[in-house]
């Protein structure tokens, strides 16, 4: 049984479908890359995974078991399921360790005194200990997106979503973010990322799908994808985003 699983995934905004049947298995402690153009629907299905969106046909399963039935509450997903977005989307008036801070203790009713040592640990491993006290606008965009990564981190998820969490940064900052990358991965994370970091994911991916138009293309390992996929979509798409 794979970690997670999309069968018939459909998601439409209005007439347009912006999911067209997707079919995804990701497996335990895989990185999976998905890339493609703007607007090929990455991003919507990020947001219909962590259940963001409702979808309106297809069902998802964690570990076997359908989240996506009627009745189910979202926040228990969310609890298992770790996003991360391309805005850091961190609290101005808090903080970075209120903002790591504050969902452990919402959502699982942990106490400051209980969550702090673990919290304190993830921002010593990605580089921010001395940034802890720092709020979000005293910090760097590099630094924002791994207080956002350490937030997400904070929840213990089982598996986490990456959206084109590098777009919005300066070059020399996108480095320092992907490092934090390559470093869940060699924990063994779970991870879906939509990127355009075209070389990041031909040397640290298991699996890359290329979308388009809301479904998924062609999938397969980097080696394959990258040095020889087969269909001409792809094939177009690669050769514009590697020049």
């Amino acid at each position: 049984m794979a970690k997670l699983e999309l069968r018939g995934v459909v998601k439409r905004f209005g007439t347009a479908t912006v999911c067209d049947g997707i079919d995804l298995d990701v497996e335990e402690g895989q990185m999976v890359c998905l890339i493609g153009a703007s607007g090929g629907g990455k991003s919507t299905l990020l947001r219909c995974i962590n259940l963001l969106e409702p979808i309106e046909d297809g069902a998802i399963y964690l570990e076997g078991s359908d989240i996506t039935v009627p009745g189910l509450d979202p926040q228990i997903v969310r609890s298992r399921i770790g996003m991360v977005f391309q805005s850091y989307n961190l609290f101005p008036h808090m903080t970075a360790l209120e903002n790591a801070m504050l969902a452990p203790r919402l959502v699982r009713n942990r106490t400051r005194e209980d969550v702090r040592p673990d919290i304190e640990t993830l921002f010593t491993r990605f580089g921010l200990a001395d940034r802890m006290n720092n709020y979000p606008d005293q910090l760097s965009g590099g630094q924002q997106q791994r207080v956002a990564i350490v937030r997400a981190l904070a929840m213990r998820p089982e598996l986490m979503l990456f959206d084109e969490i590098t777009s919005a940064l300066d070059p020399q900052l996108v480095g320092e973010v992907l490092d934090v990358l390559l470093q869940l991965k060699h924990e063994g994370m779970t991870m879906i990322l939509a990127t355009h970091e075209m070389e990041f994911a031909r040397q640290a991916a298991d699996k890359v799908c290329f979308l388009k138009d809301g479904r998924i293309i062609e999938e397969g390992p980097p080696s394959a994808i990258f040095v020889a996929p087969h269909h001409q979509a792809t094939q177009d798409f690669l050769a514009r985003a590697l020049k």
